[in-house]
């Protein structure tokens, strides 16, 4: 056999290729001066500079505009209109319409949302184009200015047809004192009904005016229970004069103890 005849090369894994490697040495960006730095520190000190701007402003924001409350919840308060924040408005406002309410509540409630927000998960997926410029991607662009002007007008409809006057009332904190929930005669308030309008502790709600320090006699309000008055409507009460007379004690006597 003549030498080098039959001779193989094996690689091994194991040993590392050093020969015409170069280091890893980041790209030289010397030519593009201005458009780029160092990630640490320069890019995060910028970054956390204007974090903690914006976090200054927003503490600021809070503590000279005090976010408003209202009052405690009351799941006995059937007269209650609850609103969602401003950025659910137009979902609560598309409730509104036929077609999306009653019985087509699933229909406006799961699938309409559930289709708009799967197509805006599913745009990457579907619009694959290089272009940038929104005019050479016409599809696009009309879902999303669609989509836009869609959220701005519900939103717009929920704001002007609401009763803002009766939501700022029935959201408003009212001092009241606590009733004796023991007593035979707060049974009667709520064998009849009154404390799903006027409330736990008759402090009143959006349904109907405060019954504590009404400053009204017994006879008043049993005549108003009887016979009804605005928005009460007449035979709300029903039981014994006996009854009637130790409910609107109790209430007349509720009135008084909160002044």
């Amino acid at each position: 056999m003549h030498r080098g005849k039959g001779m193989k090369f094996v690689g091994d894994s194991r040993v590392p290729a050093m020969a015409g490697r170069k280091a890893n040495i980041p790209k030289d960006y010397s030519e593009y001066p201005g458009k780029t730095e160092a990630f640490w520190p320069n890019f995060l000190l910028k970054e956390w500079m204007v974090g903690a701007v914006f976090l200054a402003g927003f503490l600021t924001l809070t503590i000279a505009h005090p976010s408003p409350l209202e009052r405690v919840a009351d799941p006995t308060d059937t007269g209650y209109t609850p609103l969602p924040d401003w950025y659910f408005l137009f979902l609560y406002q598309f409730l509104k319409y036929s077609f999306a309410s009653g019985d087509y509540n699933v229909l406006g409630a799961f699938v309409i949302p559930g289709l708009a927000f799967g197509g805006l998960l599913l745009a990457p997926f579907l619009d694959r184009s290089t272009e940038r410029r929104p005019s050479k991607r016409p599809l696009a662009t009309g879902f999303m200015l669609l989509g836009f002007a869609g959220v701005i007008y519900l939103t717009w409809e929920a704001t002007a047809h609401h009763d803002w006057k009766k939501q700022k009332e029935q959201g408003k904190i009212r001092a009241f004192v606590e009733l004796n929930k023991e007593d035979p005669a707060y049974k009667l308030l709520q064998t009849n009904t009154c404390v799903s309008c006027h409330g736990d502790n008759l402090e009143g709600g959006a349904a109907a005016p405060s019954l504590q320090n009404s400053g009204l006699k017994p006879e008043e309000i049993a005549e108003i229970a009887k016979n009804g008055q605005k928005a009460m409507p007449a035979g709300v009460f029903k039981g014994t004069d006996e009854e009637l007379k130790i409910l609107a004690e109790f209430v007349s006597k509720a009135g008084q103890a909160a002044e």
